[in-house]
């Protein structure tokens, strides 16, 4: 086969594509609700350098008849490290003077691993989810993609020389997409086996996502010898309409991906499949002379010029967003769309200013030998650079004020250490008894982690002769007879769902005097789940319980309580008072769910509610220190010992004056 039938042009609709993707990983990352989806801009991206990779090693077999892999590497060096480098230096300077020293240690520690590219594999054995509460405070979260595509980088070369054998004077294109259907065949298989059981490793790991880098390359091969359908007008015209309608699907395909798909659904898996399908829909249909429909509009100069600095754009957005929530503490679209907009000065900076200049820098190729000491002496001073923060921040968290919050994150309640909450690893009901096992009185306790929070306080209340205290919580399993996605795990929290039917009958026969139900006001649920689900809970157990009691759940702090107040001891005064350590008491979601269970709870006699907001944030607003004493634990968990000194006022609600007088509470617990 002839040379120039692989030179297949790079278009200016792949700057567009890009354009397309990056706008959607924006939309996500800033919290554009009508974008929950967006991180599929980072399947574009995937098949986008499946395409355009496979192009540049095929092309260079056509014209040279081998790789050169040290050219090959070098090039990929001179474009991509250079300016990651600069953000992770930059962003963790930051980060040591905005940051808590304990948030610090986990930064530095993922800061190492992605100036190596390797950090998606430092995320994936954390067992890190993408899409869980807590996971979006990582600066450098987003560097995971990079990671896969190096990886994808170093082994695709050796990939084509193997397939290839002796021919490469003459690439078989047939062999090389027979190669490339039984990668994507196999890498997807495994996706799809993974994601429900191992979400993480589907998620991070490279080999999981081959597939995708796969169908970007089977497009190049597919169209490697051109399709224009010369000397037949009528078929020409044919193939310019059904790609001028395939472009046009493609786009939406990936556009309305975004719009469907969110954190509360399992990914990659199959769903991965639609963005995948949809940029190579619009691979496609831009190839040939005519530029219609879709690659058309993505050849439009804004996108063009968006797609030029997408790779800069992608690595600040995300610690821009971060550092600038650090900072100001504040998630207002306004607040968050001038992140954005900083995050594209920046961006466009470390093209002008970086990127651009080494990527056309030709010392690298007439060096090789001295380019690659340097590119991998850089990459490994970042990384040495990154572990001597983490040991200074480690050596901040030993002063006594970081210790005191330090003390404060682990001031939970005793059940924990106990083992009484097995969380998603068994459906057990693991019931926590303290008090005389033979106590004429029982009060139960039961919920996920905000019902557990309380015990403090329950155990001072019912420190009464002949009670007990009977604990069954499951973190992150909800009072809600619904089933459940948890995006922690990557799938339904079955366990929950087991967990809740056996320890409500449990429960039923105990016959409690006393039941007190907790649980987060997630939003994993509707008004109809909210109320119709409580009150399938409420009816299991009403007709054997004297009293049933639901907690409001506690308000949830936009910060991590402890580490906000450690950030301020250690930051300077006028960047300190950027941000303070406190929030609204109400929001509008919490305030709806907390009238969902009083119109649940109204169905029932014995039932009733009990908000203790008031007590925990006076005057509407939530404090991560009252009074000298720290409240939050993390975000929405209180501290023990804040805990239970609402126990009075949490009794005095419940109207339990008339129960019998105290008692020394037995403080030994039984586990069965």
């Amino acid at each position: 086969m002839r040379a120039n039938e692989y030179r297949l042009g790079f278009r200016g609709d792949i700057e567009g594509l890009r354009a397309v993707a990056i706008m959607l990983v924006l939309a996500a990352h800033a919290g554009a609700s009508w974008f929950a989806g967006g991180f599929v801009g980072v399947d574009v991206f995937f098949v986008l350098s499946g395409y355009l990779i496979t192009g540049l090693l095929v092309r260079e077999v056509a014209d040279t008849g081998r790789i050169r892999f040290a050219d090959f590497y070098l090039r990929r060096l001179r474009r991509l490290m250079p300016a990651l480098v600069v953000m992770v230096a930059i962003s963790s300077t930051v980060a040591a003077v905005v940051l808590a020293p304990a948030e610090q240690l986990e930064q530095s520690s993922a800061a190492a691993m992605a100036v190596l590219w390797l950090s998606n594999i430092h995320f994936a054995l954390a067992q890190l989810d993408y899409f869980a509460a807590g996971s979006d405070s990582n600066l450098f979260l987003h560097t995971w993609s990079l990671g896969v595509e190096e990886q994808f980088y170093l082994l695709w070369p050796a990939l084509l020389v193997w397939v290839l054998g002796r021919d490469l004077g003459t690439p078989h294109v047939a062999r090389l997409k027979l190669a490339m259907v039984v990668v994507a065949t196999l890498s997807f298989i495994s996706c799809l086996l993974l994601t429900p059981r191992f979400p993480q490793l589907a998620f991070y790991m490279m080999p999981m996502r081959a597939w995708q880098f796969a169908v970007g390359a089977l497009v190049w091969l597919h169209c490697s010898r051109g399709t224009s359908a010369e000397g037949n007008p009528g078929a020409a015209e044919s193939v310019v309409a059904i790609r001028r309608w395939t472009g046009w699907l493609g786009l939406l395909v990936i556009l309305g991906s975004g719009v469907m798909f969110n954190a509360s659904m399992s990914y990659p898996g199959w769903r991965a499949l639609l963005p995948t399908a949809g940029a190579a829909a619009v691979l496609w249909a831009g190839l040939g002379e005519h530029r219609h429909g879709a690659p058309g509009l993505l050849a439009w100069w804004p996108l063009q010029a968006m797609g030029r600095v997408s790779y800069s754009w992608y690595l600040w957005h995300w610690p821009v967003l971060l550092l600038g929530l650090a900072i100001t503490g504040s998630h207002s679209p306004w607040v968050r769309g001038a992140e954005i907009l900083a995050s594209l000065s920046l961006a466009v900076g470390s093209y002008r200013l970086v990127e651009s200049p080494v990527r056309h820098q030709e010392y690298w190729l007439k060096h090789r030998r001295v380019a690659l000491i340097a590119a991998v002496g850089a990459m490994l001073a970042a990384s040495v650079l990154s572990m001597h923060w983490y040991t200074s921040a480690l050596v901040r968290t030993q002063t006594p004020e970081s210790q005191r919050y330090a003390s404060a994150r682990v001031d939970a309640p005793p059940i924990y250490a106990m083992g009484c909450d097995d969380w998603f690893h068994s459906d057990r009901v693991l019931m926590c008894t303290f008090g005389s096992k033979d106590a004429a009185h029982t009060t139960v306790l039961m919920g996920d982690s905000i019902a557990g929070q309380w015990f403090p306080a329950l155990a001072g209340i019912f420190d009464r002769a002949d009670w007990r205290v009977i604990v069954l919580t499951k973190s992150s399993c909800p009072m809600v007879d619904e089933p459940l996605f948890y995006a922690r795990i990557g799938r339904d929290y079955t366990e929950c769902s087991s967990w809740r039917r056996q320890a409500l009958q449990q429960v039923a026969a105990i016959k409690p005097d006393v039941v007190v139900l907790g649980t987060v006001s997630t939003v994993a649920f509707t008004q109809p789940q909210w109320t119709d689900g409580t009150a399938r809970v409420l009816s299991s157990i009403s007709h054997a319980a004297g009293r049933i009691y639901i907690l409001r759940s506690t308000p949830h702090l936009p910060f991590d309580g402890p580490n906000c107040l450690a950030s301020h001891a250690g930051r300077p005064k006028w960047l300190g008072a950027l941000q303070v350590c406190d929030a609204p008491a109400f929001d509008d979601h919490g305030q709806q769910v907390f009238e969902w269970l009083q119109q649940a709870s109204a169905r029932f006699a014995n039932v009733r509610t009990i908000d203790l907001t008031d007590q925990i944030c006076p005057q509407g607003r939530c404090r991560a220190e009252l009074n000298g004493e720290v409240v939050f634990r993390d975000s929405q968990h209180l501290t023990a010992s804040f805990a239970r000194s609402l126990g009075p006022e949490m009794e005095k609600r419940m109207g339990l004056t008339d129960f019998a007088a105290p008692h020394a509470v037995n403080d030994a617990a039984t586990l069965h």
